[in-house]
Order: structure tokens, then C-alpha cells, then sequence
């Protein structure tokens, strides 16, 4: 274990009960964070605007049949 690791394991330890869940989403939230900023564009949504162009863009290759099976959107999700 890294001593960062083993720093924050210790503070972790000395928390008040009360705090732990505040503690845990915070967590959770910054290892969201650091997963957004090393997604690709294609897969951000930076506004609704760009949600709605995005979901457009959806539609009309479904339209024009330039669609993917599940095993393959998953396979390309593993290769990000």
C-alpha cells in the first residue's frame, strides 16, 4: 500500500460514524469525475444541446441502419 493510501486509510479510521457516508459518496464522485475526463467525446454530454444532437444523430443511424448488436457496444465499452 502507498503511503497516500495508507494516509488516507488512517483518517478514514479516526472518522466520526456520521460522516462516512459523506466521505463514500464523495469517493464515489471524484472517481466519476477522473471517468468522465477520460472519456471520449462522443460519449460526454456537455449540455442539452449536445444531449439532443447526440440522441438525433442516434436516431437517424438507426434510420439509415448503422446500428451495433449488444455485444459489440459492450466490447467497444471494454476497449475504452
Amino acid at each position: 500500500m502507498s503511503i497516500e493510501k495508507q494516509k488516507l486509510y488512517n483518517e478514514i479510521e479516526t472518522l466520526p460514524e456520521e460522516l462516512t457516508s459523506q466521505v463514500i459518496n464523495f469517493i464515489e464522485y471524484l472517481k466519476l469525475s477522473f471517468i468522465d475526463a477520460e472519456a471520449p467525446e462522443s460519449v460526454t454530454i456537455k449540455s442539452k444541446k449536445d444531449l439532443k444532437e447526440k440522441l438525433q444523430k442516434g436516431l437517424d443511424d438507426i434510420k439509415t441502419n448503422r446500428i451495433y448488436s449488444l455485444d459489440e457496444v459492450f466490447a467497444k465499452i471494454d476497449n475504452i
